[in-house]
């Protein structure tokens, strides 16, 4: 299959999704796979991602799914021993595993901040930690992690634990981008804004909003500049630039899929 994503093997975490259309994991694995790439997708949910190999293959793509709790060290390795004993490579790694819960620094219990930094921050550590030896083996390859604008902005609600998390891993992705940049791998970040994804209606609206889904969507379409919200395909599309080879000269930084919300000053 022909695309930008030709001949590669990509590893996407968190490939399912919360509800009925586009997160951003699924979006990720579906335009991969549509632009030529052997998509080995991970989640933990079986049910989602049996629906995320189904739009797969609706697509023309190839895919192969694999249950993984991203968050247990020993069964990261164990995926990645199994893409490679299916696949035989890994040239791209997309860590899209993530969630928030609310919460400020006074309020928060350890169980909760603990919790957070594991789903957002460890959960991306341990799949570079596993993959970047395939990587620096097989000469080069593309990470991507997948962030959010918590991490560089306070955006309306307080969830210190992901927030630090968030920043974590952009900061991660630049010390891993430099370290490795001289074995051929580049690393980025994708840091999207307040899109419209399934979590919305799965988790949001019952912690910010009481449950109240169109107050939500107008909270965060009132933060927005260009005046719509953009879904788990905008922060597929800027992951498939980093991951492909048109983004040859690009590591160790971000794109930040907001629709201009972080450049405001309010």
């Amino acid at each position: 299959m022909e695309g930008r994503l030709a001949g590669k093997v990509a590893l996407v975490t968190g490939a399912g999704s919360a509800g009925p259309g586009w997160g951003n994991g699924r979006a990720t694995a579906v335009v991969f796979a549509r632009e030529g790439a052997r998509v080995f997708a991970v989640d933990r949910d079986a049910a989602s991602l049996a629906r995320t190999m189904e739009l797969i293959g609706e697509a023309g793509g190839e895919g192969r799914p694999y249950e993984c709790d991203v968050t247990d060290a020993a069964a990261v390795a164990t995926m990645t021993e199994a893409c490679q004993a299916v696949y035989g490579r890994i040239d791209v790694l997309v860590c899209n595993v993530g969630g928030s819960r609310p919460g400020g620094a006074a309020d928060l219990d350890e169980r909760t901040w603990d919790g957070q930094l594991g789903l957002n921050l460890t959960s991306a550590y341990l799949a570079c930690r596993s993959v970047l030896p395939v990587m620096r083996e097989q000469g080069g390859g593309a990470i991507v992690n997948i962030a959010s604008t918590s991490g560089i902005r306070y955006t309306g609600s307080p969830q210190a634990a992901y927030a630090a998390a968030k920043a974590g891993v952009i900061q991660l992705s630049r010390v891993t981008a430099v370290e490795h940049a001289e074995h051929g791998i580049r690393v980025n970040t994708v840091v999207p804004g307040q899109l419209h994804t399934p979590m919305v209606e799965a988790r949001l609206a019952a912690q910010r909003t009481g449950g109240n889904v169109g107050r939500l969507l107008r909270e965060r379409l009132n933060r927005i500049p260009l005046g719509f919200m953009g879904d788990g395909r905008d922060t597929a599309h800027a992951a498939l630039f980093l991951a492909s080879d048109e983004a040859r000269f690009v590591t160790g930084t971000e794109i930040v899929v907001d629709g201009g919300m972080t450049a405001r000053c309010d």
